[in-house]
């Protein structure tokens, strides 16, 4: 009976061990046949925002190409939904502008995106946005499923234009692995057609802030209290295009809330969610502001200051396309309250012209012009170069410094100033002024287009329009730097025997045809004249001539000399008695002007030229050394060695020399 048992245990125990065995490999034969599905990932084209993606995460693959500064970014780091999602990763560095594949997830909305400049391409600043994201490395994260199609907001998406099928959104398999898109009551806000940009808190109507003791005034100044209701009628509304005729204050609780960028709930459907201007491009000026800060303005004088500020930054249009303006405060010393870069758009700069507190002190203008030339419009601070500069000076009645020597030498590094006087000094105040005619010693030029004369505070608004018509006319702005305004000239002449009295008479006239295209004063462009044989000799030097009439007649009265050929002693000489007196901020040019080869060597005096940085124009003429002429000539040579044939064909170098200067010009950083 024991044995049949064992029998039968053995027989179900085999039979279990079948079942087991067949059932692991059907498992395994099911396994094989059920592959897992590939996962496409989805393609988009460079100008797709991530903003009119509704996924949470996701990856895609970007093209070529879009590092093109067509394609808008904004932010550093974590960008704003409106940017291009492409042109974000190549700004960050995960990408390079030959594409590829990138991670891309949601984030919630900031109240601040900073602008910069990374890998070739410019992001933009943005006050705020609904929506941020964040790019990585393609590469999904595990337990993490991403869609193969995209969903966009609107089908007609650039995407889908491109064949980019799409569906329904569904939430990712693995829950928590991403951030939902924000929803946030704070917009970038919008003010309404007509209303006022008021910036500024109203001035309370206390007893108090009508009532006030006499403050303390620095010799020199004036001692004077404005009538508190006249400041309270300053208002943005004076500015505004909208106002009517005799309106003085449209200030509303409201406006200011509007202003920050907070709306009702029900409203947030009808608010425009584009981002800030570029800029006016037909405006294109690097601006910096000069503003009184001493303690003869006074609290309530300032306050109207800064609303001027606040409403030149709105009618200017502020933008990396258009104007960039800075702000330095001045007192008894200059303090740069922001540069150039520090904000790229009207609404960031009001913000911050808000919070300018006054410094006191003196009206030490000279000093701050000064300041300005040596520190603002540099390339650190965000001058663009090609944009002309630009400094507006603000003063209350008078300087307490000179300002003729700071401002000549802020013209002569292509600067145009500006200047306002606000209330200037009466009859019996000019005893105080330091220096008499201050304003047209400090302006570019003397024409009545760079002054403004304001005869109360409470009339500077009327000054807007005036001054952004006159700023934004670049044509007129007269002494940005140009090739033609901006250099030392020293013409080194060969005199030797082997040219000729007819001949030198000739060479004269090419250098009266080139100085003839130079704007020429004593702070644009400046002439000099060396002659040489187996000496030489100073003909006139850049000091002694500041008109081009002028100049013009001493090229004439040059007599020829006749004698040897020293060209190398020759450009020795020029650097000694020419440009050793040339000016700091002047670009220097030799243009030698030979007809043979030199007797002695001109490698050195040449090699002594370059790294003064004189710039080195070779102009050979019949038996003269190529050679040589490439010796002396700045590298590269083609561009500064010039070969005629003959003394006759010499004025038909003059287009291509003064191409040459320009275009050299041009090409470098200035200021």
């Amino acid at each position: 009976m024991g044995i049949v048992v064992l029998t039968m245990k053995a027989s179900v125990m085999e039979m279990f061990l079948v079942l087991l065995v067949t059932g692991i490999h059907s498992n395994k034969e099911m396994t094989k046949k059920i592959k897992r599905p590939k996962f496409n990932v989805p393609q988009i084209n460079c100008d797709v925002k991530a903003g009119k993606i509704i996924n949470p995460e996701f990856v895609v693959k970007c093209p070529a190409g879009c590092q093109d500064p067509k394609y808008h970014v904004y932010g550093t780091d974590i960008y704003s939904s409106y940017s291009s999602v492409c042109a974000a990763a190549v700004h960050s560095g995960v990408l390079d502008n030959s594409g590829g594949k990138i991670l891309v997830r949601k984030v919630a909305g900031q109240s601040g995106y900073r602008g910069s400049y990374s890998n070739g391409v410019q992001s933009l600043s943005l006050p705020r946005w609904r929506e941020s994201f964040i790019v990585s490395e393609g590469k999904p994260q595990k337990g993490v499923t991403y869609p193969s199609a995209l969903t966009y907001s609107s089908p007609k998406s650039p995407a889908a234009k491109a064949g980019e099928t799409t569906k329904a959104y569904q939430k990712p398999s693995v829950p928590g692995t991403t951030a939902q898109p924000a929803t946030l009551m704070q917009v970038p806000g919008t003010t309404p057609e007509g209303a006022a940009h008021v910036t500024l808190p109203r001035p309370s109507l206390s007893a108090a802030s009508i009532t006030s003791s006499p403050r303390p005034q620095p010799v020199g100044h004036r001692s004077r209290e404005l009538d508190l209701w006249a400041t309270i009628a300053y208002t943005s509304s004076q500015y505004s295009p909208h106002a009517s005729p005799g309106e003085t204050d449209s200030w509303k609780p409201g406006s200011v809330l509007l202003d920050a960028g907070f709306v009702p709930k029900e409203e947030l459907s009808t608010q425009s969610l584009e981002p800030v201007s570029q800029g006016d491009p037909n405006c294109k000026v690097d601006l910096s502001f000069l503003i009184d800060g001493s303690t003869s303005v006074g609290k309530r004088r300032f306050r109207i200051q800064k609303q001027f500020l606040a409403d030149i930054a709105q009618a200017l249009d502020i933008g990396p396309a258009g104007p960039l303006m800075g702000v330095v405060q001045y007192g008894d010393n200059p303090a740069t309250q922001f540069n150039l870069k520090t904000h790229m758009n009207s609404r960031d700069l009001k913000a911050a012209i808000e919070k300018i507190t006054q410094r006191g002190g003196l009206s030490n203008v000279g000093r701050a012009i000064s300041s300005v030339t040596k520190n603002f419009f540099s390339k650190a601070n965000g001058n663009r170069g090609g944009a002309p500069n630009v400094a507006v000076v603000m003063v209350d009645g008078w300087p307490t410094d000179k300002v003729e020597e700071a401002s000549r030498l802020a013209r002569e590094s292509g600067i145009n100033i500006f200047f306002i006087t606000i209330e200037g000094a009466i009859e019996t105040e000019k005893q105080y002024v330091i220096e008499p005619n201050f304003a047209n010693k400090a302006v570019c030029r003397t024409n009545g287009f760079y002054s403004l004369s304001v005869q109360s505070w409470f009339s500077l608004h009327k000054s807007v329009q005036p001054l952004v018509k006159r700023v934004c006319d670049t044509e007129r702005l007269a002494c940005s730097k140009t090739c033609f305004n901006s250099a030392d000239i020293g013409f080194v002449i060969d005199g030797s025997s082997s040219v000729g009295t007819g001949n030198f008479r000739t060479v004269l006239q090419f250098v009266a045809n080139l100085s003839k295209e130079f704007e020429i004063s004593d702070t644009d462009t400046r002439i000099g004249a060396v002659q040489y044989t187996y000496e030489q000799r100073l003909e006139f030097g850049f000091e002694e001539y500041s008109t081009k009439p002028d100049i013009l007649n001493a090229i004439k009265r040059v007599g020829y000399w006749s004698g040897g050929t020293s060209t190398g002693a020759a450009i020795n000489y020029a650097l000694e008695q020419l440009f050793k007196k040339s000016k700091p901020n002047k670009r220097k040019l030799m243009i030698l002007i030979t007809d043979g080869r030199s007797y002695d060597d001109v490698r050195a005096p040449a090699m002594a030229a370059h790294h003064k940085g004189v710039i080195t124009y070779a102009i050979g003429v019949a038996w003269a050394a190529q050679d040589e002429l490439e010796v002396i000539a700045t590298h590269p040579a083609k561009d500064h060695a010039f070969f005629v044939d003959e003394f006759d064909n010499l004025y038909r170098s003059v287009p291509k020399v003064i191409q040459n200067i320009c275009t050299e010009f041009n090409s470098q950083p200035r200021n």
